[in-house]
């Protein structure tokens, strides 16, 4: 039943994602789309990938400044080939790469999984204020173009239509928020009878161990690196978009500012839960493009573009991350076990 549900789940996602590349490619002229792939200078796109190359590298180096401080000292590589493991899973099982690059590690650099996976949280947390911080800026910077776009193509006439589902709404919150009341008070009034449960001390040690891993950021020894390269990290992130600007006729006048809009909800359509941000990414893209005056067109165009080659890359370097973790694993394994 479990492994039912799990199928079921993908599949959903799966659903989704077709879904969204569908309404993002309705009504269209697949040959002008076609044509804008052809014209498509891929120079720039090969720069990009190159860019996002570095990018990897220097996420790896942060990620393993995480664990150091709690113990634990993988080697450089393991930490980089484990993370590549999972974003190449995240290709095919949507959020589950998180888990499966501590699993990696652990096998390749005994680093315990909960410790490994509270250092991917925080990663996460960081990232998600990142992605905070741009949003406020894009919307600062472009206010006027979001705001025509969005009042004259995207909500015109639904304002009347939402006031008159409020009511709804709003009791569905509170309802909401009263089961979660209820919950948490039964979890209290049982919390010895938890206690003697075997399971519930189990997921205690885990959720321990992870917060082990996520206030690891507070033992920093070099905290000025960190930012380093969660500056730099980003900053290849907007460079790869920018410069695939240059890659289009279309939008090759766009810019600083629309680069920004671009990697901003498009780190939104890569966050969603789908495999590889495949339809939310291309959707997002697409809309911000518009608002700029880029055709639906084009913008697809440009969101495939860029899309496919940054996955190509994940591809070949996960792919080849995945050999050598296999074969470290191995080795591994096979290593005799001394007495103590």
């Amino acid at each position: 039943m479990k492994h039912l549900l799990t199928i079921l789940k993908y599949v959903l996602l799966l659903a989704v994602s077709v879904l969204l590349m569908w309404y993002a490619l309705q009504g269209q002229d697949l040959s002008r789309i076609g044509q804008y792939v052809r014209e498509a200078n891929y120079s720039w796109l090969v720069l990009t990938m190159v860019l996002s190359a570095l990018g990897y590298f220097s996420r790896a180096y942060r990620w393993k400044m995480q664990i150091d401080p709690t113990g634990h000292k993988p080697a450089y590589w393991d930490v980089y080939h484990a993370m590549m493991v999972g974003y190449l899973a995240n290709l095919v099982l949507p959020r589950m790469g998180e888990v499966i690059r501590c699993s990696v590690l652990r096998r390749t650099s005994g680093v315990p999984v909960q410790v490994a996976l509270g250092t991917v949280v925080t990663e996460r947390v960081i990232d998600v204020l990142v992605l905070l911080g741009l949003l406020g800026s894009t919307l600062l910077l472009d206010f006027n173009t979001f705001w025509s776009f969005v009042t004259d193509k995207m909500l015109a006439g639904r304002y009347d239509a939402l006031a008159r589902n409020r009511t709804p709404l709003l009791a569905a919150l509170g309802i909401a928020l009263i089961l979660l009341l209820v919950l948490a008070y039964a979890m209290f009034r049982n919390l010895e009878r938890l206690r003697q449960n075997a399971l519930f001390n189990k997921a205690v040690a885990f959720v321990k161990g992870v917060l082990a891993g996520a206030f690891s950021i507070l033992k920093l020894e070099n905290k000025g690196a960190f930012l380093l390269h969660t500056f730099f990290t980003w900053a290849v992130y907007y460079l790869m978009d920018y410069l695939a600007f240059f890659a289009f006729p279309a939008t090759y006048d766009l810019g600083m500012r629309a680069a920004l809009a671009v990697l901003t909800f498009g780190a939104f359509g890569m966050a969603a839960p789908v495999a590889g941000g495949i339809g939310p990414f291309h959707v997002m893209v697409q809309g911000i493009l518009l608002a700029y005056g880029i055709s639906k067109e084009a913008g697809i165009a440009y969101a495939l573009v860029v899309h496919g080659s940054q996955t190509l890359l994940v591809v070949l370097m996960g792919g080849i991350s995945f050999v050598a973790s296999m074969m470290k694993s191995g080795k591994t394994a096979a290593l005799p076990k001394v007495a103590a």
